[in-house]
């Protein structure tokens, strides 16, 4: 059963859905944009029945308890910081999943203070340096770069690119019912503004490139992506910044993986934690 609480860290109130018993090996999982933590509720179902300790917060901007203003308060310093602190509310060691913005969050993580991440999962997007290279290089990635990202990094004009009926498209793989709450979300005062300063203060991706600097990973990973995901360059290149274990695995689908193969992501998910238990 999925059921939702508040967790309180770094003097923020983060809204969570939480599964799975309390004592299960803690998993932290963090959702990308424009989504919320409901975009777990089916992985976080089977990793709970798998005795696994699930908790997926709307992060930073997306709780109205962890809304601070400005888009210096959503540095990727500030960002990483939520997620370590989430974390280490779970146990001195837990289990690491992202999707999107929330597998950048992972690379940050990893970045900053990789010692309490048992694995790590990330989803659709590989190591952020590779990614971010190629979001300025690789021409498949022209359309998100000149249509979306550009306009996302503009105040007004970003938060007027998103209605009701483009947030229902993009999701349109989720139940109604998640669908409607999730755009009942980010409808809130200030919460796609919030949002999209995850963009702005990191320059469009811009300051991983340039005063960032995310090193190589040896961490357990698993890369879970979509067989239809742009940027192959990303991919190819992200592979000789991987120096621990590293597998990727290609489902059948796009971005919004998650959305499209919730079982075969938690399939694979699951595996990937069971590989490496903490004990």
């Amino acid at each position: 059963m999925v059921e939702t609480r508040e967790i309180e860290a770094r003097g923020l109130r983060f809204r969570c859905l939480e599964a799975g018993p309390a004592d299960g090996e803690p998993v932290l999982l963090l959702h990308g944009f424009p989504e919320t933590s409901l975009m777990w509720t089916d992985v976080m179902t089977t990793l709970g029945d798998a005795g696994y300790h699930c908790v997926a917060p709307d992060q930073r901007g997306y709780s109205p308890g962890a809304r601070p203003e400005g888009v210096d308060s959503y540095s990727y310093e500030e960002l990483a910081a939520d997620a370590l602190a989430l974390g280490r509310t779970l146990g001195d060691r837990f289990h690491l999943v992202g999707h999107d913005w929330g597998s950048i969050m992972g690379w940050l993580v990893l970045a900053t203070d990789p010692t309490p991440v048992a694995s790590w999962t990330a989803m659709s997007l590989p190591h952020y340096k590779a990614w971010a290279r190629a979001v300025y290089e690789d021409e498949e990635l022209a359309p998100y770069r000149d249509r979306l990202l550009s306009v996302w990094l503009k105040e007004g004009d970003g938060e007027a690119s998103f209605t009701e009926e483009r947030l229902r498209t993009a999701w349109q793989n989720q139940p109604q019912e998640r669908i409607e709450e999730g755009i009942r979300r980010l409808m809130e005062p200030g919460a796609l503004t919030a949002a999209l300063n995850w963009y702005r203060s990191s320059r469009g991706h811009k300051r991983v490139l340039e005063d960032f600097d995310i090193p190589s990973i040896d961490t357990p990973t698993l890369l879970v992506i979509g067989t239809g995901e742009v940027g192959r360059s990303a991919l190819e290149n992200a592979a000789s910044l991987m120096t621990g274990e590293y597998r990727v695995a290609r489902l059948e689908g796009g971005h919004f993986i998650v959305d499209e193969q919730p079982q075969q992501v938690a399939e694979e998910t699951l595996a990937h934690l069971r590989s490496h238990p903490m004990a």
